[in-house]
């Protein structure tokens, strides 16, 4: 077969993966060191440091420092370098508060529609947070907060919802990092009262479960980044 007769097959079985362009690969590194808390808000970010760290020359750094002061994750002082942003009290409570509102309604909505097999891969998430909050490993304890919420969204079969979480994703998963240990046992027992509601497909008690799960995180986050200013 010629490569004229059929170009759009042939030229398919030819196309090579694309290398992630080094840049990419940088922000990625470090934004996901700053939603960890390995850098913290307000810290310096070097330049040297970074590049030496992550084992890359100082161009890409530099632009993956551009790309995270757009994205609102660093903050750039002209004659003071590049920094972590420090989310103020206002942002915090009004991304938290968004993300009550689609949470809640995902998890109405994943009650209407979860199968058996949703509900029991919500059943696994449940157990390997638990598992990581008894061994109190708090990077383990937010990545199962984050799956699960995400697994809930997912369930509720609104792509709409699916869209708008995973924009927010990661900036719950910063705001939730520094209060997962504090939440502990409290915010899982709220995720088991969760996947009841769901499993029994009672959308209107899996709502205000979610509300009210999602309402207490944002207070805890509030409430202990008043207690960090006033010391």
């Amino acid at each position: 077969m010629s490569l004229t007769s059929k170009p759009s097959e042939a030229l398919a079985a030819r196309q090579v993966a694309r290398p992630v362009p080094l840049r990419e690969t940088v922000y990625e590194a470090i934004l996901e060191l700053i939603i960890t808390g390995e850098l913290k808000p307000g810290q310096h970010l070097v330049e040297k440091e970074l590049a030496e760290a992550l084992g890359v020359s100082r161009q890409p750094v530099r632009e993956a420092l551009q790309w995270l002061k757009k994205d609102e994750w660093v903050d750039l002082r002209p004659g003071y370098g590049a920094f972590v942003h420090s989310p103020t009290p206002e942002e915090a409570d009004q991304l938290l508060g968004v993300r009550t509102l689609l949470e809640a309604e995902s998890a109405r909505l994943a009650a209407l529609h979860a199968t058996k097999d949703g509900v029991a891969a919500l059943k696994q998430i449940y157990k390997r947070g638990v598992a990581a909050l008894k061994a109190d490993d708090i990077d383990a304890v937010v990545a199962a907060n984050s799956e699960l919420h995400a697994t809930i969204t997912e369930l509720s079969g609104n792509k709409v919802l699916i869209e708008l979480a995973s924009q927010i994703n990661r900036r719950v998963r910063w705001y939730h990092t520094p209060v997962a240990k504090s939440r502990g046992k409290q915010a899982w027992d709220e995720h088991s009262a969760l996947i009841d509601a769901i499993a029994k497909k009672d959308a209107d008690t899996a709502a205000t479960l979610m509300r009210e799960h999602t309402e207490h995180t944002r207070k805890t986050y509030l409430d202990q980044s008043a207690d960090t200013d006033e010391d």
